[in-house]
């Protein structure tokens, strides 16, 4: 596997509503990384419209907590059903 470049997590752009990271990249797209994928432990971003990878620098505890709000964990709130 042929990495492109490393690049810190910070220097990256979360999106908070799909819960995901992306950076640019040089074929004008963006590498993604999901929230959840970095939380299991994925450090490679790709980009979706050509063959390049990137290694996300991140440490687990700076992430995003998982409370609900926007992140990519749901709550168990109750749902009313009528007949």
């Amino acid at each position: 596997m042929s990495i492109y470049d490393e690049i810190e997590i910070e220097d990256m752009t979360y999106h908070e509503v799909t819960t995901i990271y992306t950076y640019p990249c040089p074929c004008g797209d963006q590498f993604e990384i999901s929230l959840a994928d970095l939380r299991d432990g994925e450090e490679i971003a790709v980009c979706p419209s050509c063959s390049l990878m990137i290694k996300v620098i991140f440490e687990a505890e700076d992430l995003p907590k998982a409370d609900g709000n926007g992140d990519g964990t749901t709550s168990s709130a109750p749902v009313a059903v009528t007949a």
